[in-house]
Parts: C-alpha cells; structure tokens; sequence
C-alpha cells in the first residue's frame, strides 16, 4: 500500500553548492515562519561550528507541508568527512535532490552521494543552482550531469529525470531558463509528481530502521527512522534486533514518540508508515538497529558505514601549565567526553591504549577530527593532541596497504606547474589534466591520504588563496613509501620565563615567531619556525644587559615582526610525529613530545 500524503526526500550535493540555503527557502514559501518573523540565515545549521565555517556537520530533520502532502526533508552534508551521515539518511528516503552549482558543476562529492542515491534506486530531481551568479553556466552544467549519470550506470528511469534550474538564496525555481521566475512551486510539485510516495503494509508487525541518532541531555538518545511496515504506538512493547549483529535482541517499551513538523518535533500517539519519527526512552539504541514488534523480530538490512582511515592520540595535558585554564582536565573526564561523542558520531572510533592517560581517536579525517576538538575547547576540555597519523592494513600476503585518495585541485594556470610538483613530491600521481574556462585548470590526482596531511594551508599560500582542493576517499592501495612532511625546523624555547622583547628580537632572525611579548613559554615549547630544516633551541626570556657606558644608538626601539598566529587546523598541519599540540579554552601551544633537551637528544639519536 501506498501512503499518498508524505513525502520522503533528501536533499545532497557537494560542499557549498546552497543544499541548506534551499531549505530555508523551501521552510520560508511552506509557511512554517510567520509573516513577520526574523529567521536566521541558514537556520537548519544549528551548531556555532556550523555557523561560523558554513558548512554542515549533521545531517538535519525537518518537515514542510504543501497542498496536504507532508514532504520531510533531510538536509545533509557536504563534506567527505562526513559521508557517514549521508551514507544512513538515504536509507530513510523515497527521492534525492541533488543539488549542484551552476558554475562549478559537477563535483566529487556530487559523485560520491549521487552513486549512494543510486545504489539505493532512489528517484533523482536535479537542481542546477545559483544561475542567478554572472559566470553561471546552466547548460553545460546539466550535460555534465547526465555524463555523470551515465558514469555510474543509472537506470533509464533515472537517466529520464526531472531538471530544475534554481537560485535559492533569491527563493525561485524553474523549469526551463525561459521561464520566469516567481517562487518554488515548480520544485515542490516535482516532488509530489516525481518522488514516489512510502510503501509497505499498514497491517505487518512493525518495522522501524534507526538512521540517525540524536543526544540530548535531559532525555539521553533519540532514535530517528522511518516507518516502513505497521503501526509504532506510545506504549508498545518492541524488540530491537540488528541485521549485522544476529544475537542482538532486547526488549523495549516506548516511550515517547515524536514527528517533525517544521523546525520542532512534535509529539505524537501512533504513526504509521513513510513517517519519520523520533523515538526516546531506548537507552543503548544505535544507528542499524531495528525495532519491530515481538512476534515478528525481522532486521532491516543497513550498509556497513565506512571505516576511519585517520587518528590522533587524545591525551592528559601533562605540560608545565597545565590545568590553568581549562575546566574538564583528568583522564575520565577526557574518556567519559571522548566516549559520548560515540553516541552520536557512527563514523568515529575511540579505543583504550596502554595507558590510562591517552585514547587513540579514529575518525574520516582532519577536519572531522578538528571539528571534534574545537567543540571539547568550546566546552571548556584541556587536553592535548599527537599528529595525525593513517590507519594501515596488510593484505593476505602481508603486505602493507594504505588508505588512497582522489584528490580534484581546480587553480589558476600560472599555478599548476607548482601544485603538480608538490603533490609529486607527495607521493601524488597525475591522472587528468584539463583545462577550464577563464584560465583555470583542473588536475585529478590519486594521492595516500598522508601525502594530504599538512597541505591545505601550504596550497592556499602556493595559490595565492584562489584554488579549490577537494579529495573524496579511494580505497586502499600498496604503500608508496616515506613521505617527508615538513621542510623547516622548529625555534624551541630552552627556559621557562615570559617572553622579552629583546630575546625575541635576537630570535627572529632565525624564522617566522608564533609568539608575542609578555607571552609565558616553558622548556620545550615551539615558538616559530626556523628557516632551516634542523631544530634550534632559543632563549626568548634573555633580557639586554645595563652597562655603565652606554653608545649612542644603544636604546633605539627593537622592531618586531608581528608574530603568526596559527589557527586550530594549521597547528594540526603544522606539528610534526616528536611534537604534541596542547590544547586548552584559551589558547593553542605546540610543544615537543618530550621537554627535557637532553633527553630529546638522546631519544632523536637512538
């Protein structure tokens, strides 16, 4: 049976090609805002992180209503290091919006998520976007869609899908470029007559996948699915049973139910099925189980998310000054926030090591795990954290292999010859070269994923801040051999003190400083960079010498060079494998590994 009145879709795209702005735009013309209200801007992006970078972390649940078809809308990310939500959402889904960019075209994480959709035999509306920007090339861009179709074996029901051409952030929609444009009608009746409505039988023992879950302090998790066969009430008597994990059968009662309507979820007694529900009161629930009635425990079949291929060690902060600002700064409270995040983040590991001080934290990549560490400094944690470092595996003939990438670098002519060099020198190989419009070219490159570790801030530099670098992962393949990361040394300071003006002024003579005067800095503490490759120990707490006599030009001011203030993601690019960065509320210092400049020597040599 059919359920006529819902809508299941999602909406995908690569990074920053307006899926979250479409929302709004789709949650403003539904009426869910009053006339007079003020709505943020991309109001679906809820965490500070999310605001502040604009780009979404978590894939979102929300609801519009059109004529008296309820569509539930799923907005997901963008980013690579996120497909793990993108990955479980479909699941919950009839149809995808795919959403790309009228100017950039089709891009690698538009392959990624649109091959998933497909896989799943989800029905496809496209939506070129942005055909409002000056440069904007709509259809061109739609024949590198259908190209992309074609790629990836669609069906010919899919390759027969419906185009749209939209500028969300100025809120229409159309279906041919002649038209004009007025709202987005168009696209919400393609999705009434393109998207198929829910089936299953209303009348089956009940059958709920968990897709996603929420946290949340007051009520533990919230389990997010859609109904696909019977009726869930308030009350009923369940059983959670795992298709991947045949033993798992527990008994369960639930007790609160809700649907989304709009940005709230709304309490509900019973929902039956293509609903979307959110379900509290299970308290060990996990992404890939499923709740079915006690006469009829059937599992949902649910794709293995995919494995981390990158970690970090978390550990104590154990530095001369340490736990002076920080709030949460012993080992449990490191392990109870470090194991919380797993109740949230399918697509993160967190294990035990042979210390109770440290935890080995795997995640899809840095800017996963750096989202991770910024939100622990936001809640006060003090910790720090060892280079980034891939996850091996060995073949059955025991050889090594390591985790591969395509990486897509779109730049300027005049600057591809030295990315073509440094990605070499990377371990890189160059498989296309094209070039674009306007005097661009873009390169695709299979590169280890170490080979990428530390390179976006020397890119940006290499580029001059205009070229673009996404990767999306590539499986694994036989180790390339030694990489050697980092060029330059690091300026160590050899004595704790706060820093003088006149030590730092004889110090940056020898490289860029990360440190200003009146900073305090400790024994072992990175405060630039050398020139040079070999590390150099500095006293930057030397203070000048008064004499009796003193020449002329004795007290002129000492002139510094304003220092460089590193951001969270260049200290994690920049901390060599013997350096730790330690984090805290306030501030970020890079040390090495061991402070001690005799031991250091001792361990370097052996």
């Amino acid at each position: 049976m059919k359920r006529e009145n819902i809508r299941n879709v999602a909406i995908i795209a690569h990074v920053d090609h307006g899926k979250t702005t479409l929302v709004d735009e789709l949650l403003k013309q539904s009426g869910v805002f009053r006339a007079n209200q003020e709505v943020a801007e991309r109001v679906m992006d809820s965490g500070d992180i999310e605001r502040e970078r604009g780009i979404t972390i978590l894939s979102k649940n929300t609801a519009v209503t059109f004529g008296d078809t309820k569509i539930n809308i799923i907005d997901t990310p963008g980013h690579a290091d996120f497909g793990g939500e993108v990955e479980r959402v479909l699941k919950m889904v009839n149809g995808v919006i795919l959403v790309v960019d009228a100017f950039e075209g089709s891009m690698p994480q538009t392959k990624f998520v649109l091959k998933k959709a497909l896989e799943l035999d989800l029905h496809v509306i496209v939506c070129i976007n942005k055909i409002d920007r000056p440069e904007a090339r709509p259809e061109e861009v739609v024949d590198e869609v259908l190209e992309l179709l074609m790629d990836l074996d669609a069906s010919d029901q899919q390759l027969d899908c419906p185009f749209l051409y939209a500028s969300a952030k100025a809120g229409y929609a159309v279906r041919s470029l002649e038209d004009e444009p007025k709202n987005m009608s168009p696209l919400f009746e393609t999705i009434l007559d393109y998207i198929p409505a829910p089936e299953g039988d209303p009348d089956a023992g009940t059958q709920v996948l968990i897709s996603t879950i929420d946290y949340n302090e007051y009520v533990g998790r919230i389990g997010v699915g859609k109904v696909d066969n019977g009726t869930i009430r308030v009350n009923q008597e369940m059983v959670v049973v795992n298709h991947h994990d045949p033993e798992k059968c527990k008994k369960v009662k639930i007790s609160k139910l809700y649907e989304f309507d709009g940005l709230n979820k709304v309490d509900v007694t019973e929902a039956t099925i293509g609903s979307i529900v959110a379900i509290s009161g299970i308290a060990d629930i996990h992404i890939g189980d499923t709740l079915c009635s006690p006469d009829h425990p059937d599992p949902i079949p649910f794709q293995k998310i995919s494995e981390p291929t990158i970690s970090m060690h978390f550990m104590v902060n154990d530095s001369p000054m340490a736990g002076q600002e920080g709030k949460y700064v012993t080992s449990r409270h490191l392990r109870d926030r470090l194991f919380r995040e797993l109740n949230t983040d399918v697509s993160l590991r967190v294990e035990e090591t042979d210390t109770t001080e440290a935890f080995k934290v795997s995640g899809r990549g840095e800017l996963h795990l750096s989202v991770l560490i910024e939100n622990m400094r936001r809640e006060g944690y003090e910790f720090a954290v060892s280079k980034a470092e891939v996850l091996y595996k060995t073949d059955e003939k025991g050889k090594r292999l390591e985790p591969m990438e395509r990486a897509y670098v779109d730049v300027d002519d005049e600057f591809s010859g030295t990315v073509i060099q440094k990605l070499s020198e990377r371990k890189g190989e160059l498989l296309n070269m094209n070039s674009g419009s306007g005097g661009s070219t873009r390169l695709e490159f299979s590169i280890p994923a170490r080979g990428l570790i530390g390179y976006r801030g020397e890119f940006l530099t290499d580029t001059k801040g205009t070229g673009v670098l996404n990767t999306i992962f590539d499986g694994y393949g036989p180790y390339k051999g030694d990489i050697s990361y980092r060029k330059q040394g690091s300026l160590i300071a050899f004595e704790a003190g706060e820093a003088i003006t006149y030590g730092l002024f004889n110090a940056q003579e020898r490289g860029a400083l990360f440190i200003g005067p009146g900073e305090k800095v400790y024994a072992g503490m990175v405060v630039g960079q050398n020139g040079k490759a070999e590390d150099i120990e500095l006293n930057v707490c030397k203070t000048k010498k008064l004499t009796n006599t003193r020449s002329s030009s004795a007290d002129e001011a000492l002139k510094l060079t304003p220092p460089r203030i590193l951001s969270l993601e260049q200290c994690l690019e920049f901390i060599d494998t013997d350096e730790l960065l330690e984090i805290t509320p306030k501030t970020l210092r890079i040390r090495k590994k061991i402070l001690d400049p005799t031991l250091r020597k001792r361990a370097s040599m052996r």
